[in-house]
């Protein structure tokens, strides 16, 4: 385990101890962003206890969270953070959300951590070494056919009317299981074999960058909705192997088609 994955796991650790503090605490403090998007003071300590880890064994490295301002590189290291993914499962006392910190060396995904406190899940994988579960080998299913598969979303809008024809929305009529485990912990399902694929419509970089190293240490393949594996896309989409290839092709020929 390198010393950048260390620190990964230390502080994704640390912060999701914070946030069990004012997990189901009537209490909590909710705020609106821009955005109208909600986030809780425990967004923001979770990311300032995150950020002070990083910057205090590493100073030149560059540091981009939700909550606050990005700090830049200085030597082409970027520590991508979301400090609590899945606010509103959060806010209403749903186990499901997770603290996530992902490494870019480069412009490359180095390595991917995210922490389920509630859960007492914590996955982890470096680019290589492949992808685990509170240390134990994860991997995606082999499930090939649609109608054998599990899918799973967050955003609403995957309900459309009239819906939409995009293969990957097309999944929620063709697939033999679908339901709206979502956030990160949707993608976790991919990456552990009990689902096979999961969908988020909207997504910002901080949602994706710990999510991609582990789907793909994991066996399995993350893109958007125009088939690109990018942190800044058109949503994110994480699958086995099987099922992405389909819906990369199937993608590419829409493409190509309009």
């Amino acid at each position: 385990m390198t010393p950048d994955l260390q620190l990964a796991l230390e502080l994704a650790e640390k912060a999701g101890k914070l946030t069990l503090g004012y997990f189901g605490r009537k209490s909590l403090q909710v705020f609106s962003k821009r955005d109208d998007s909600p986030v809780t003071e425990a967004d923001r300590k979770s990311e300032e206890l995150i950020r002070q880890g990083v910057t205090s064994r590493f100073p030149g490295d560059g540091v981009f969270g939700e909550e606050f301002d990005e700090r830049p590189s200085g030597n082409g290291r970027r520590w991508i953070i979301d400090p609590i993914d899945g606010t509103r499962s959060f806010i209403h006392g749903v186990p499901l959300y997770g603290v996530m910190i992902a490494l870019e060396v480069d412009g490359a995904l180095k390595l991917g951590v995210i922490n389920f406190p509630a859960l007492g899940e914590l996955y982890h994988a470096e680019i290589g070494a492949g992808a685990f579960m509170n240390g134990s080998p994860v991997e995606v299913s082999a499930i090939s056919e649609t109608a054998a598969a599990t899918v799973v979303f967050t955003e609403k809008e995957y309900l459309l009317d009239p819906p939409s024809t995009h293969p990957i929305d097309q999944l929620r009529i063709d697939a033999g299981l679908v339901r709206g485990w979502g956030d990160c912990y949707g993608h976790m399902l991919v990456a552990s074999g009990r689902a096979e694929v999961a969908v988020d419509k909207i997504m910002s970089p901080w949602d994706c960058a710990a999510i991609i190293p582990i789907i793909t240490e994991a066996g399995g393949c993350c893109f958007d909705y125009e088939g690109r594996t990018i942190i800044d896309g058109v949503g994110l989409v994480s699958a086995n192997r099987a099922m992405g290839g389909e819906l990369i092709e199937a993608i590419g020929k829409r493409e190509n088609a309009g």
